[in-house]
């Protein structure tokens, strides 16, 4: 007792170390419970937000005298400058994509938006006080005396216990309210509520130095259980198998686009009037959503030309560019020799896209510099969708057809500029600029699809291709979701939120019956109902995706973060709630597809950090 007693009477002579120690707690808890707003549950939640972060800012804290014989007080400030930095990092990320920072992407800064109008939207006048601490540190600093340095053997030492016992501590508290959390480490939110963002940031960067391992250890029976799994959730085909076999494929992807924009109007005009009419002449599948994780267009991507989820950090487009594939384009090139071809207005090197797609075994990659990109036809990310699919026209006219291509759009970019000339709809008038400025993006984007009909139906491709188009991740972070709360009518709830996660699929067979599905799905699912539709059996595919014409809905739609979704059940933030009732229930609803999520999961990243598809033949 007498040493703890001397322990905390040391912090009257060391005040620049208390302060630092006291500043820093306080501010990871405010910012943990008001920043990322974790979901509590119960008082053990409370308990470790407020436990988890001091025995980490201790440790980080004590560098500055642990090898020393003084404090160092240009290291204490030093320091709290460094955890300050992390959490605002964090917070900002936070923001947007509902998600924490993790070491691979940091090397896909540039990818992310960089620091520019979309980061500039993300910050508060609030953010300033983040500083405050930083700034009275650096006056103690200057103010303090060098005989308060001085810290005594014995004191270091029960400053060294007492900081590993409360790390160990809150660690174990961890394991104690969710035993899988490290085997779920891909629920971060779980992760930094559980252990602290400081501890989950050693983690994070503890799993990115071990991964490269498993490619070295991997072998040709790790595939085996994969290929079985995903043989064994195959369903029977359905009457509309070939109805389009041999046809053109066009996949157009709809940049942040939302299914709540269909059907909707604001100010009696309709968001997506083209998008509207064509889905009375189409597949339309109302109950689709968004699977992507850290990699966002690039995860969509990669999820419809392989049928495996995304990596749960970063982007396989920029991790996994080396690995072997049994893509979408190799399986339409082996049917019927088809010419694949990806279409889009960036930088050729944007996500790793030129080495990712020779992997996937695309023939032709047409990026910014096949497209007359000038200061007039371009906006936020680049050329505005209408000249973008101007331009694309008189490049498909001149590849071999049968042909498979993606559109990637970039107009409805966060945070959603256009010039007024460019606006065929009024703003919203809700409390959320973002989400006004959305309507206007969406309206523009949709006029943009609707030219790509017309230039196809003008240049004769139109009869014999098939136009899929799908949102390829959401466009609306939890962030300014009350903005389109009010503009739908709806309340904020779990149960709205999630539905909010859906994206529009339409796939367009000219001359077939339309039809409008609402089998649950994911974006995974894309690739195998576009192979069904072209008379492409997968059954011997390893891939998780099922087609949409025959899905069991009883198979939940997984998210990358191990929430999912079932015809009756929502599982968010570690809540099971029923959809019907939008209320909460009893978490043995929805434990009986817990163990699926966790299978498909860890065997779609045993495929890719394994790199198991180079064993099949």
């Amino acid at each position: 007792m007498s040493r703890i007693n001397d322990f905390f009477s040391c912090f009257k002579t060391n005040k620049l170390v208390g302060f630092a120690l006291l500043s820093l707690w306080i501010k990871t808890v405010l910012v943990s419970l008001i920043g990322f707003n974790l979901h509590i549950e119960t008082f053990l939640d409370v308990l470790l937000i407020l436990l988890n972060p001091v025995g980490s800012i201790m440790i980080l804290i004590g560098f500055s005298f642990f090898f020393f014989k003084r404090v160092k007080k240009i290291l204490v400030v030093l320091f709290m400058g460094i955890a300050t930095g992390l959490l605002y990092g964090d917070l900002l990320y936070f923001r947007f994509y509902s998600d924490f920072v993790t070491v691979p992407i940091l090397f896909q800064f540039k990818n992310v938006g960089g620091i520019g109008p979309s980061t500039f939207e993300l910050m508060s006048p609030w953010d300033g006080l983040l500083l405050v601490d930083i700034i009275i540190a650096g006056w103690m600093m200057k103010k303090g005396r060098a005989a308060s340095d001085r810290l005594s053997r014995r004191w270091k030492l029960t400053y060294i216990v007492m900081s590993l016992s409360l790390l160990v501590l809150s660690i174990g508290m961890g394991l104690l309210k969710s035993p899988y959390l490290f085997a779920e480490s891909y629920d971060r939110e779980q992760m930094v509520k559980s252990v602290g963002p400081y501890n989950y940031h050693m983690f994070d960067i503890g799993i990115a130095a071990t991964n490269p391992f498993s490619h070295l250890l991997a072998s040709k029976s790790d595939t085996k259980a994969s290929m079985e799994y995903t043989q064994s959730t195959k369903q029977d085909p359905s009457d509309l198998f070939g109805v389009a076999e041999g046809k053109n494929l066009i996949l157009v992807s709809m940049e942040s686009t939302q299914n709540f924009v269909i059907n909707t109007k604001v100010n009696g005009e309709e968001i997506t009037p083209f998008l509207n009419s064509l889905i009375k002449d189409s597949f339309y599948f109302s109950n689709i959503y968004d699977q992507t994780a850290q990699g966002k267009t690039s995860d969509a991507e990669f999820m419809i030309d392989t049928g495996l989820y995304p990596l749960s950090s970063g982007s396989a487009f920029v991790r996994k560019p080396d690995n072997t594939y049994a893509s979408l384009p190799h399986m339409l090139k082996r049917k019927n020799d088809y010419y694949a071809a990806v279409f889009h207005g960036n930088e050729r090197t944007f996500w790793n896209r030129e080495m990712m797609y020779e992997s996937l075994g695309y023939d032709r990659y047409f990026s910014k510099r096949d497209y007359a990109v000038t200061e007039d036809n371009s906006i936020n990310y680049g050329i505005k969708d209408i000249p973008f699919f101007e331009q694309t026209i008189s490049h498909l006219e001149k590849i071999p057809q049968p042909f498979y291509t993606r559109l990637i759009t970039l107009t409805n970019h966060f945070p959603f500029l256009l010039e007024e000339d460019d606006q065929f709809i009024d703003t919203a008038s809700t409390d959320e600029d973002v989400v006004n400025r959305y309507v206007t993006t969406v309206r523009y984007e949709d006029e943009a699809i609707k030219t790509l009909f017309e230039k196809l139906k003008a240049n004769g491709m139109y009869k014999n291709t098939v136009v899929v188009l799908y949102g390829d991740h959401y466009g609306i972070s939890e962030k300014y979701e009350p903005g389109v709360f009010e503009l739908l009518g709806q309340k904020d709830t779990p149960v709205n939120h999630a539905k909010l996660q859906q994206v529009p699929l339409i796939i367009h067979v000219p001359g077939e019956e339309p039809r409008t599905i609402d089998t649950i799905g994911g974006e995974i699912d894309i690739r195998a109902t576009v192979l069904h539709l072209l008379g492409i059996d997968t059954k011997n595919a390893l891939s998780f995706g099922h087609s949409l014409f025959t899905r069991n809905e009883n198979h939940p739609v997984i998210f990358r973060d191990g929430d999912f979704i079932t015809d009756k059940y929502i599982f968010q933030d570690n809540v099971c709630y029923n959809k019907k009732s939008e209320e909460s229930v009893n978490d043995s609803f929805c434990d009986p597809f817990k163990e699926t999520v966790r299978k498909e999961l860890r065997m779609s990243d045993d495929i890719l950090y394994g790199d198991l598809l180079r064993f099949l033949e």
